[in-house]
Formats: C-alpha cells, sequence, structure tokens
C-alpha cells in the first residue's frame, strides 16, 4: 500500500518536472526564434510604433490693411526642451552648474540647486531622451541667446530641442478686432479670420517624431516635407480712417452711455469698405468690439426713418409727376392713417414733400405711400423687392444677417403693414444692408456689393484679386435721384440734422430714430441712426452710424449718431487732396520772385525741386557735385523756376571757394575737407565771408562766416478778440512765407492803387528791398478799420541784398552788422 503510494508521488513529481522541462524548452525555443529568426521583424514594428510621422502645422498668412500695414501675422515662440542622451558626460559635468545657473536667473521660477537636481537625474536615467525644462514659451531672440549656453552650444550634441509654436500678434492691438477675427482650438471662430481659414492656414507638412519618455522628440532624417505657408489676405481698410472711426464711436458710446455702436464707412464708386467699427458695453462697463453688428445677426434691426428713402423712392418711382414743392397735410401731429395712429414729434401742419423727409414726418411718409399703394400693397413690396432690400449682399466675411421685408402674402400682414413698413417698422436689414441701399442713390443709381478683401497674395505674387460687383446697375430713374439728392441735402441743411452741417463741403443723409420692440410691444428705448455721403455734390464716401439705446436724454439720431457722422467725413475730407483742391483754389497763390534753393550739393537741391514739383532745370548739365541756383522767371504758373549752374569757384584746388548761399553744414563740409577752419557766426545761410571767393586758400587757413536767417524772427502776437468770420488770404501751406519788411507796416492797411496790383514786368524784379527806416514810428497810424489785421511775411528780392529788420535790438544789431561789410573788418 504504501509503495503503491510511493510510487503514485514519484510518477507526479515526474510528470510535473517534464512538464516544466517541457515549458522551459519551449519558451527557450520562442526566445530563440523571436530573437534569431524574427527579430528583424519586431525590431521594425516596435521602430514603427516608437516612431511616427506626424503633421508640422504650417505659418499662418498675413492680414493687411490697403496700405499693406500687418494688421495681423504669425509670431515664432518657441518651447525649451532637452535631450540628455546626446551630451558626452565630460561635458557635463564641467558645465551642469552654468547651465543650472543660466536656466534659474533666465526663468525665475526655481532656484539653481532645483535646475541643477533636474538636469543631474535627467543625465543619469539613460531611459530618458526627451524632458521639458519650463514651460514657458520663449521669442526668437532669447532663443539665441538660451543656444549660446553651456551644453546647449554644442548644437547636436549639446541636446537643446526648441519647438517652435506660432503665435498671432495684431500690431494694432484691438483696432478692428473683430473684424480681423479669430480661428479657435475647435477651428471655430469669427471674422476675416474664420471666413478665410482655407487660405490663411497654408497647407501643413510632415515630420518623423520619435517617441521618448516625456514626449515626443523631432528626427531629423531628410524625409520631412515642409509645410506650405499660408496665402497673405489684403483688405480694403484704411488704418488711419479706422482709428477715427473707433475713436469718434466710442466717444459718443461713453458720452451718451449706449448699449453699443457701429460705423461702416465705404468708397461709394467701389464699395470697398474703408472702416468698420463695433463697440458693445462688457459686464464690466467698458466697451470692446464683442460682436459684428455691423451686418450680423444682433445688429439686424428695424432701421425707423432712415428706411424713409426708399419709402419715398417708390413713391417717385410710382408718381413721377409728384414734386418737391408739392404740399401734404401733416395736420396737428397726430393722425389715424392706414388702421393705424401715426404721430410726429412736432405739430408741422401743411408741409412740402421735401419738408416732409427734412423734417422726418411720420405722417407725411406715411400718407404718401398710402395714398399712392393702399389699393395694391404688393406694388409697394415689389419696388423694395427692385431696390434689393429683401435679399442679402452676398458679403465676403462669413455670417451675413438676412433681411426681413414683408410681404401682403405674408399671415402677419395686417391692414397696418403698409404705413407701418412706410416709416421702417415690420422689418428688419442690418446696417451694411442700408448702407449698400444709400450707396446707390450716391452713385447714380448702381447698386455695388460692398467689398472688405481686394486681393490674395502669395508674397508680392497676387493669387486672386477680387473687382467691384454690380448688384443692380440702375435702381431708380435719374429724376428720381435728382429729387433724392435734394431732399437729403435738405436735411442737413435745414432738417433734422443741421447741426452737423459743415462750412467747407456738403453731406447728404437721413437721421433714424427708432422705438425697441422687446417683449411683444414697443418700449421707450430707442435706436439711433445717421446714414448718408458726402461731398453731396460729388460723392466719394457713405457711412452709417448706429447707436442703440442712449440713455442720457438724447434719443434723436440726428443729436447721438450724427455728430459721429460729422467727425468721420471732417478726417475723410482733410485727408483726401482731392477734396483741397476746391477750397485751395478759392485762396489767391501769391507769386514769389525769389528762389526757394540757392546754393549746395547737386543731388540735395535737385531731390528737393522733384519733391515739391518746381519746374526748370533741376540738373546741371556737367554732373558737377556743387551747383548754385539761378532765378527763372515762369508766368504759366507761379512764376519762379530753379536752373542749377555749376559753381565754378569749387572747382580750383588752393582757392577760395564761395561758400555763400549754403548752410552752415554745406559750409563746414566744403572748407574743412580743404584744410580751412572755419568761424561762424549767426543763424541760417551764409551771407558774408572774411576771404574772398577765387583767393588764396591754404590749409590751416581761418575764414569768418556770418550768417542770416531766410526768415528774421517775429515776435510772438498779442492776444486778439475772435472775429466774427475767419477769411484765408493767403495759402501759406503751400507757398512759404516771407519776411515783412516794418517800413510798410502802416501802409497795409491803405487800399493798394490798380498800378500796384498789376504784375511788374521782369526786368523790374531785381530792384533791392527798401532799407528800413532809421528811427522807430512814435505814434502809429490809426486805420479805419477795427477789425484786427492778418499779415504774412516776405523774403528779400536776392540773397545778396539787406536782411530783414526785427523788432528788438539783437536784430537791429545784426542787421547794421551784416549791411556793412567794411565795419566788420575795421572792428577786427
Amino acid at each position: 500500500m504504501k509503495s503503491s503510494v510511493k510510487k503514485s508521488i514519484v510518477t507526479r513529481v515526474r510528470l510535473a518536472f517534464l512538464g516544466v522541462a517541457l515549458f522551459s524548452c519551449a519558451v527557450a525555443w520562442k526566445i530563440s526564434r523571436i530573437q534569431y529568426q524574427e527579430g528583424a521583424k519586431w525590431r521594425a514594428l516596435e521602430q514603427e510604433r516608437r516612431i511616427s510621422y506626424q503633421p508640422v502645422p504650417a505659418t499662418r498668412g498675413n492680414i493687411y490693411s490697403d496700405n499693406e500695414s500687418i494688421m495681423a501675422t504669425s509670431l515664432p515662440f518657441y518651447r525649451v526642451a532637452w535631450d540628455p542622451g546626446v551630451v558626452d558626460d565630460a561635458a557635463f559635468t564641467a558645465n551642469v552648474d552654468s547651465l543650472a545657473w543660466h536656466l534659474a536667473h533666465f526663468f525665475q521660477d526655481r532656484s539653481v540647486q532645483e535646475y541643477r537636481r533636474k538636469l543631474l537625474e535627467a543625465h543619469n536615467d539613460h531611459d530618458v531622451r526627451y524632458i521639458r525644462l519650463n514651460s514657458r514659451q520663449i521669442n526668437f531672440q532669447e532663443k539665441k541667446e538660451l543656444a549660446s549656453w553651456p551644453i546647449f552650444r554644442a548644437k547636436r550634441r549639446g541636446g537643446a530641442i526648441f519647438e517652435k509654436v506660432d503665435k498671432r500678434f495684431r500690431p494694432f492691438g484691438g483696432l478692428a478686432q473683430r473684424t480681423v477675427g479669430f480661428v479657435n482650438e475647435d477651428k471655430n471662430g469669427a471674422g476675416l479670420e474664420f471666413t478665410f481659414q482655407q487660405k490663411l492656414a497654408g497647407k501643413a507638412g510632415e515630420a518623423l517624431f520619435e517617441r521618448v519618455p516625456g514626449g515626443f522628440k523631432p528626427v531629423y532624417d531628410g524625409t520631412e516635407i515642409k509645410p506650405q505657408p499660408g496665402y497673405d489676405v489684403k483688405t480694403t481698410l484704411d488704418i488711419n480712417l479706422q482709428d477715427g472711426a473707433e475713436d469718434a464711436l466710442y466717444k459718443s458710446l461713453v458720452a451718451n452711455d449706449a448699449k453699443y455702436g457701429c460705423v461702416i464707412l465705404m468708397e461709394v464708386k467701389t464699395g470697398e469698405i474703408k472702416a468698420v467699427a463695433n463697440l458693445g458695453r462688457a459686464a464690466d462697463g467698458t466697451y470692446k468690439e464683442d460682436y459684428n453688428y455691423a451686418f450680423a445677426d444682433q445688429g439686424r434691426t428695424e432701421p425707423g426713418s432712415t428706411f424713409k428713402l426708399a419709402s419715398m423712392m417708390a413713391v417717385l418711382e410710382a408718381d413721377p409727376n409728384l414734386q418737391l414743392d408739392d404740399m401734404v397735410d401733416t395736420g396737428p401731429g397726430r393722425m389715424l392713417i392706414g388702421g393705424a395712429v401715426k404721430t410726429d414729434s412736432h405739430a408741422n401742419g401743411r408741409i412740402t414733400v421735401q419738408q416732409v423727409f427734412e423734417k422726418s414726418s411720420n405722417i407725411g411718409v406715411a400718407r404718401l405711400v398710402q395714398e399712392h399703394f393702399a389699393g395694391n400693397p404688393s406694388r409697394y413690396t415689389d419696388y423694395l423687392k427692385k431696390f434689393g432690400l429683401d435679399k442679402p449682399l452676398g458679403f465676403q466675411m462669413s455670417g451675413e444677417a438676412l433681411p426681413y421685408v414683408k410681404d401682403p402674402k405674408d399671415r402677419s400682414w395686417s391692414r397696418t403693414s403698409l404705413s407701418t413698413m412706410s416709416i421702417g417698422y415690420e422689418l428688419k436689414l442690418a446696417p451694411l444692408q442700408t448702407l449698400a441701399f444709400y450707396n446707390a442713390v450716391a452713385n447714380g443709381g448702381v447698386k455695388v456689393a460692398p467689398m472688405i478683401v481686394k486681393e490674395i497674395k502669395q508674397a508680392d505674387q497676387v493669387v486672386e484679386h477680387f473687382d467691384t460687383q454690380v448688384l443692380n446697375p440702375k435702381i431708380c430713374s435719374d429724376a428720381t435721384l435728382r429729387k433724392l439728392h435734394a431732399m437729403m441735402e435738405g436735411v442737413v441743411l435745414q432738417g433734422t440734422a443741421k447741426a452737423i452741417r459743415p462750412k467747407d463741403y456738403s453731406i447728404a443723409g437721413k437721421t433714424g430714430t427708432a422705438w425697441k420692440f422687446k417683449n411683444g410691444q414697443y418700449t421707450k428705448t430707442y435706436s439711433t441712426s445717421f446714414c448718408g455721403f458726402f461731398p453731396a455734390d460729388k460723392p466719394k464716401y457713405s457711412c452709417i452710424v448706429v447707436i442703440d439705446s442712449p440713455s442720457k436724454g438724447r434719443i434723436y439720431g440726428g443729436d447721438v449718431a450724427a455728430p459721429v457722422f460729422r467727425d468721420l467725413a471732417d478726417r475723410c475730407m482733410a485727408r483726401d487732396q482731392a477734396s483741397q483742391r476746391p477750397m485751395l483754389a478759392r485762396v489767391p497763390a501769391r507769386r514769389s520772385p525769389v528762389p526757394l534753393v540757392r546754393a549746395g550739393l547737386q543731388q540735395e537741391i535737385a531731390l528737393v525741386c522733384d519733391r515739391i514739383g518746381l519746374p526748370g532745370q533741376t540738373h546741371a548739365t556737367g554732373g558737377e557735385e556743387w551747383v548754385r541756383a539761378t532765378r527763372a522767371v515762369d508766368t504759366a504758373f507761379v512764376a519762379r523756376t530753379v536752373a542749377l549752374r555749376p559753381d565754378a569757384s569749387v572747382a580750383h584746388p588752393g582757392r577760395m571757394p564761395d561758400a555763400r548761399g549754403l548752410t552752415l553744414r554745406d559750409a563746414l563740409f566744403l572748407l574743412e575737407n580743404r584744410g580751412i577752419k572755419v568761424e561762424a557766426s549767426g543763424t541760417g545761410r551764409v551771407r558774408e565771408q572774411s576771404v574772398a571767393p577765387g583767393d588764396p586758400a591754404r590749409r590751416g587757413l581761418v575764414v569768418s562766416l556770418v550768417l542770416t536767417p531766410t526768415a528774421a524772427p517775429t515776435a510772438a502776437p498779442l492776444a486778439l478778440p475772435a472775429p466774427l468770420h475767419t477769411e484765408i488770404e493767403e495759402n501759406t501751406l503751400l507757398i512759404p512765407a516771407e519776411v515783412s519788411r516794418p517800413g510798410k507796416a502802416a501802409k497795409s492797411t491803405t487800399k493798394p492803387s490798380a498800378a500796384k496790383l498789376a504784375p511788374k514786368p521782369a526786368a523790374k524784379e531785381k530792384a533791392t528791398a527798401p532799407t528800413p527806416p532809421s528811427k522807430p514810428e512814435a505814434k502809429p497810424k490809426k486805420t479805419s478799420t477795427n477789425k484786427p489785421e492778418i499779415r504774412t511775411t516776405q523774403r528779400t528780392s536776392a540773397p545778396s541784398s539787406a536782411p530783414a529788420a526785427g523788432t528788438d535790438a539783437r536784430t537791429k544789431a545784426k542787421t547794421k552788422m551784416a549791411a556793412s561789410p567794411a565795419k566788420i573788418k575795421k572792428a577786427a
């Protein structure tokens, strides 16, 4: 019994041993098979999983203004990492303390000991091939600094890894922030960045990255596919006008404590948007660009009285015989029209059609529309559709609001809808859609699509160009346009916007004040607006201003929105050269017989003459370096040209050159290069020199120069009472002021004779200027007028004539000294 049990145990042990032996043999066989027979396969699989291709993002394109100022660009930043496995032990031991010191003092987030411990742990652990040294991203200049540090300066053997990260940067800060827009990590966004995402983003590349403890490390094996940078977007925005629009809008929002506002400025002919500002009140009370109120859904509201232009256009198109002086009875300011009571802010009684529009009479417009379209309301809405008010504009930026114009077929149409729509209610338009309609009136009836992107570029090459798109070649007849222009000009001349009437140019437009519809009813909160164009006679710009919910007592468009329009219009007209010409034409241009330049380097004089458009010969014929200007008469324009002749005195070495007429800088350059020492007195140009031109001049010779100013200093003017009006007598911006004569001060108040006003012959222009009086008059003569006298100064007729006399003792002393060279030599 015991033996059988023993045999059973031994058998089991043997079987177990045999099983373990067989399993061990199988494991050994499998290991040898994997190691030797399948080793290449598994090594390749491990390499494939450890090293993989990953996308490399492309550099995003830039967004430019109309003059190619950068509005948004991508700047490179870098994350700092390190591969300790490639650093030699000897180099690491010798420089680890220095590297830790640099890291601690640069990032200032850890001590030197902490950075040293981190570097040592990473270097001693042979499995670590990647470690992020700091989460802060550095710029390109800082990257160059870090690359010069100990250990890092060894390049590939230093282990430094700089991972590039592009960051979007706006040089102008928050200017046009919402228009420029953004794109978030989920590829959602707004503005130009989102609309032109595919163009700006470019095409991503590919590169090998190795999975190492701590992250991914790039592998530079030459198989990288470089990313293709994105295209650049050139907009139509003008940086200066954009800044002016935002500034004017911000001031009005703050002054009126409004909820939000927007401004759009557009060129009439092309439809190019030069400025678009959107400001909304944030939770902290400040105003920021938080939404595109100019054309998106949140800015789509009932336009109010600015829509009366469309109603009047429909009336005039339906009844061409209607004249602006026809009478309309508006009653006592309250009237039942089309089943609804219409009211005016003031009782106007019987007024003309022109005055209906100028005074923005709700009763007058509603009566005109009701009389012409009550029998067939569809005819009125058909006109609105003909004007293109029911369709979106196809704006280049995504997010344009859909306009809503009620139709008689709609279930919501009622008998009051016609008269209510006529004054801008029961319909909704975005400000950009209203502006496009007004722009068509300014553009002779041609309705063009607003445009904000002009070109898509790659470097200097234009990839795609956008031209002006005509939406409707003629929205109404020319006769209607003339009447509408007259009515819109009347609004600014004597209507609801007369407070913004300018003096030097004309504005045509229409004010708007609309009740806000909230919770199923109209409330006592308002949306104010002003839309129009300027100059009214030759429209160049159209503009709309919308300010929502003003809350400081001013509720009308003429008081809230119109001043912003005027502010921006003034800025535009001040920058527009073509608009300045009519005003400058009213200014009598005075002719001066004195050349603007006298002597100096030929290249500099020629550049000055070319820049100011001075006619005449502006280059000497022999290529001489130093030249002099001679006067020539040109009766065609400003009675002066400049002809340059070579300065013969400079061509002879060892002889004294002629320094008269030169500035002190040119005189010092010319004389000191010849070894002549200079002693100068006075300011301005050289009038006298102690050594005559052409005399022998050896090195070390001392020459004294006397300089006189080209314009004598004038005393500070006394405070004068403000005149009733100011008349511009001279264009001192284009014609330089000249030195006046005290002796003629009393005579200037008398009326000149016809002989004095007649132009003098050219031969008499060389007459020298009159000498100043020897004694000042004891009592000035009384003039026959009480108006303050506005005079300009005049220069001397030639460089060699006597200098102008000043009013103080120092100027008189300089005059006597300059007038008598003999006395100067005697005093010396």
